[in-house]
């Protein structure tokens, strides 16, 4: 990836493997450099869930494990730490699915947030604040369970608590899964602001392609464990094949990228 910033983090040719005999991802390599949006990309059993695990240190809860490959933040390695660990060096991951604690207020779920803070209250209240600037919707509902507010209300609060541990890279995982594209858009652009006006990094994994390029600066696409293509948003909103198969503007399906691929080598050859 041609980027002036330098990488923030940087995963070098990680497999991944659960319950030690199932191989999920196969070579992944990808660099995500400090202040961009970096989207990735595919289907459903991609890889992309696996690959934000492997980066945040979530895998050993699904019984997952990084066996070969390296994984860095700001050059450091960072496979053996902890997510407790990765959060206090700024690296907090939104879990796909809009999990909040349902019996308690959003703001109750905003603070638990800040849990691993040691800058004082008024650091937290402060950064709490700024949360409700971007997020008003929160603060008008900031005394509501959260079990009784909307998919896009708990799909925000998940995020927004994710911002209260003042992180400087957010791992959002298929932020648009289920909401309306109304909201879907809403939360797109509060990702965008954040990320000009904060310098927060982003990694979103998402299958909704046409709204990640529309708000990432690189894309990755995975298919069965491997990048099959990267580029910039837009060389990638432009390509042929992708538009074909991702953003549904060709004509007849295809089983997957591959077939792209190599129906366009056999075209070659017969030519």
């Amino acid at each position: 990836m041609n980027n002036s910033s330098k990488p923030l983090i940087t995963v070098n040719g990680i497999e991944v493997i659960y319950s030690h005999v199932i191989l999920v991802l196969k070579g992944v390599s990808l660099s995500v450099p400090e202040g961009s949006i970096v989207a990735l990309l595919g289907g459903n059993g991609a890889g992309k869930t696996t690959t934000l695990r492997a980066v945040s240190n979530l895998l050993a809860a699904e019984r997952g494990a990084v066996t070969k490959g390296s994984i860095q933040l700001r050059g450091e390695r960072i496979e053996s730490l902890s997510p407790a660990a990765l959060v206090q060096r700024g690296l907090v991951q939104v879990m796909e699915g809009r999990h909040c604690f349902a019996h308690l207020t959003i703001e109750e779920n905003l603070l638990a947030g800040a849990y691993t803070r040691t800058d004082g209250h008024s650091a937290v209240k402060e950064t709490l604040e700024k949360v409700y600037q971007y997020f008003p919707r929160l603060k008008t509902r900031r005394n509501s369970q959260a079990a009784y507010t909307s998919g896009g209300e708990q799909q925000m609060c998940a995020i927004a608590r994710a911002l209260m541990a003042n992180p400087s890279v957010v791992l959002l995982d298929e932020p648009s899964m289920g909401l309306a594209p109304q909201i879907v858009e809403e939360v797109f652009s509060i990702v965008k602001d954040l990320n000009q006006r904060e310098r927060v990094t982003f990694i979103i994994a998402e299958q909704n392609t046409n709204m990640a390029l529309r708000y990432s600066d690189y894309g990755y696409i995975l298919e069965s464990g491997r990048i099959v293509m990267d580029g910039t948003a837009k060389s990638l909103s432009t390509n042929e094949d992708v538009k074909e198969f991702y953003l549904g503007m060709g004509g007849a399906e295809r089983k997957s990228f591959k077939d792209v691929k190599s129906y366009k080598r056999r075209k070659r050859w017969l030519a």
